[in-house]
């Protein structure tokens, strides 16, 4: 504990907070949404894409079943800087593995590690969070901690996206994202190096055998005591659908904003997909979710709840209008993206509520929150592996027509969940 107050005194919040958060995001966004891009330029099929991408996402999903052991080895910040490093110098050995005749089977497999590595980030960074923050310090952080975590997603999605298609006209596609690779690399590497000297230890290890027994019988305890909750089957659908319309989009949507006309895409530029995304789109995510938390609190969630999940299915049929008519007009096609930004922004605060206030309560609140978000994760990351050949075999038109009707029966188990819990006033 004398260790903890040395290493507050000396670094403020201010200095870690940020880049820690922001390191957080970038692999994560990188993985889900830029490799897609970087993907559908150098010629791979959407299927392929979908199924791939979504597949190695797979570590955020399962990464509460080995958190136990990250606090019997070393200190959170050891993890946090080695995770970091190694997430760099994957992502530099990506860059110059697009060079190859058989990049794509090379660089899944090393963005794997990319995405194991960024899973394990995620559990350290949040246990030195809270470890070395009292909980008003925590409260006053939080704002600070999803703001760097988006900044991330738009310097990613927006920035990044933007910067690769100034250098494809300059250098070609491949030496183009190989120099995009390189820089999240060094940036990744950068932010490891940086927290090594900056960021709390976030408290020591706990390495003796009978620390690992009372863990795994623990983690056995709070599992068990997730599936004794009522309604919690009921709970696990209703998690698992909401969204599951956005689960099939999520990956189509940059590569059909990419694909030409003749292919029923919208034959836009990195640039153009990079402006949209990252100025206007996220603008239009933090107005949602501003939004739907003065909205729920004036109505209560119970009454909010339905409408919420309207608001986040919107976008799929501006999608689906694009797909029919596409229009030419970048400001039509940005404002669909602006309306995806926005439901999705919307939408999704009540999801995080929900969990938060009616699945998560009891003695395990932060570990059960932890699994409805696995769970939530791996609604997502199923029907997007299904997403690239369902597109291919229906093509872009049919595809969201077909998602659009994946919407019902999220609005059905939506109109009829059940609430364990009253509003709080």
């Amino acid at each position: 504990m004398k260790q903890f107050s040395s290493d507050l005194k000396k670094v403020s919040p201010i200095a870690w907070v940020p880049t820690l958060y922001f390191a957080m995001g970038m692999p994560f966004v990188v993985l889900n949404m830029v490799c897609a891009l970087m993907y559908k330029g150098m010629g791979v099929c959407d299927s392929e894409i979908a199924l791939w991408t979504s597949l190695i996402m797979f570590p955020w999903t399962l990464k509460p079943l080995w958190s136990p052991f990250l606090e019997m080895y070393r200190t959170k910040k050891f993890f946090v800087v080695v995770t970091q490093v190694l997430s760099g110098v994957m992502f530099s050995i990506v860059a110059f593995a697009l060079g190859l005749s058989s990049f794509f089977a090379v660089t899944i497999g090393m963005l794997a590690v990319v995405a194991l590595s960024g899973a394990t980030h995620d559990i350290a960074a949040d246990g030195v969070y809270m470890s070395s923050l009292s909980t008003d310090e925590q409260a006053r952080w939080i704002g600070w901690q999803g703001a760097f975590y988006n900044i991330a997603k738009i310097v990613a999605t927006g920035g990044l996206v933007y910067l690769a298609g100034t250098f494809i006209d300059m250098f070609g596609v491949v030496k183009a994202w190989m120099i995009i690779m390189l820089i999240i690399g060094l940036l990744m590497i950068a932010l490891g190096c940086y927290h090594f000297f900056i960021l709390p230890s976030g408290g020591e290890k706990s390495d003796n055998a009978a620390d690992f027994r009372e863990q795994m019988h623990e983690l056995w305890s709070v599992f068990a005591e997730f599936f004794r909750k009522k309604h919690i089957v009921y709970y696990i659908c209703f998690i698992i659908l909401y969204r599951f319309a956005e689960g099939f989009v999520m990956k189509i949507v940059p590569l059909f904003l990419k694909s030409s006309r003749a292919e029923q895409g919208l034959g836009l530029t990195e640039q153009e997909i990079g402006l949209c995304y990252g100025t206007f789109g996220a603008a239009a995510f933090v107005l949602g979710s501003i939004l739907a938390g003065y909205y729920i609190a004036h109505r209560g969630l119970q009454k909010s709840l339905f409408s919420l999940a309207l608001v986040f299915n919107l976008p799929f049929v501006a999608y689906t209008l694009l797909a029919i008519f596409q229009p030419e007009s970048l400001f039509v096609i940005g404002s669909g993206i602006v309306l995806e930004y926005f439901g999705y922004g919307f939408g999704f605060v009540g999801l995080t509520l929900f969990m938060m206030q009616q699945i998560a309560p009891g003695r395990h609140q932060m570990s059960h929150y932890a699994f409805a978000s696995g769970i939530m994760n791996l609604g997502v990351m199923l029907p997007g592996m299904l997403s690239g050949f369902v597109s291919d075999a229906l093509g872009y038109k049919n595809f969201f027509i077909f998602v659009l009707i994946c919407t019902i029966p999220a609005l059905l188990i939506t109109w009829f969940v059940p609430f364990t819990y009253p509003d709080k006033s």
